[in-house]
């Protein structure tokens, strides 16, 4: 299958039950983050999964790997990365498992209509649009930057497309955080679960992840802390 690499293109071992993704370090590259959000967010047996901004497809590789879930969804505006995450799905032979589709999450809910998810996921750019941004077109600018794509956008769509009492995931930067809550409250999911990601224990948290409910009640569960170096 190597030689289904591109140039500037590399294969990296996942280390789960030979997983394996590709990746070209001049676009993107994962990060723990990605990693992280996999064992943060609840996947049951049978669940279906929508990623939002699936990148190179590495939530839904590594929940396909760690879950039971019955099948996901990575949606992924760029066409060049969403063309590398299929041919990643073929790679790892989750073709049964893992659809990749090219499209606008502004436009998630009437490309998917009448499709409803039990799971949404999601890591977003974390930076505001004109935050440091350099070139809106470069690969890495939109995957860091709310080039292309907004938190109003991803709640709004994800509140669309969100069974009743579906479960929303999410990994961000606490210096949003204020901002997260309200809108979450706003399109009606509700956050229930927490957890900050320090780099060090004595360091201010770098990451933060929630979980929300479609339609629940009040009441949130701050989770022990996950710190990097210990």
């Amino acid at each position: 299958m190597t030689n289904n690499l591109r140039p500037g293109e590399r294969l990296d071992d996942l280390q789960l039950g030979g997983l394996e993704l590709i990746q070209n370090p001049s676009k993107f590259c994962f990060g723990v983050d990605a990693v992280f959000l996999s064992d943060f967010a609840k996947v049951k047996p049978g669940e279906t999964v929508l990623d939002m901004g699936t990148g190179n497809g590495i939530i839904p590789v590594l929940l396909a790997g760690k879950t039971k879930g019955k099948h996901f969804t990575g949606l992924e505006i760029q066409a060049e990365t969403a063309e590398m995450a299929r041919r990643s799905v073929a790679h790892n032979h989750l073709e049964d498992r893992i659809n990749i589709v090219t499209g606008d999450i502004k436009e998630a809910a009437e490309r998917f209509k009448p499709a409803f998810f039990d799971v949404i996921t999601t890591n977003p750019p974390y930076m505001i649009a004109d935050h440091g941004l350099r070139n809106p077109a470069d690969a890495k600018a939109i995957a860091r930057h709310e080039v292309l794509c907004s938190l109003d956008d991803i709640l709004r769509e994800s509140m669309r497309l969100l069974q009743d009492k579906g479960r929303f995931y999410m990994i961000h930067r606490p210096f949003r955080l204020t901002e997260i809550m309200i809108k979450m409250n706003y399109y009606k999911i509700e956050p229930k679960r927490i957890q900050f990601i320090y780099p060090y224990l004595d360091k201010e948290p770098t990451m933060v992840m929630i979980e929300g409910v479609r339609g629940a009640k009040p009441r949130i569960t701050v989770e022990p802390p996950l710190v990097i170096y210990k």
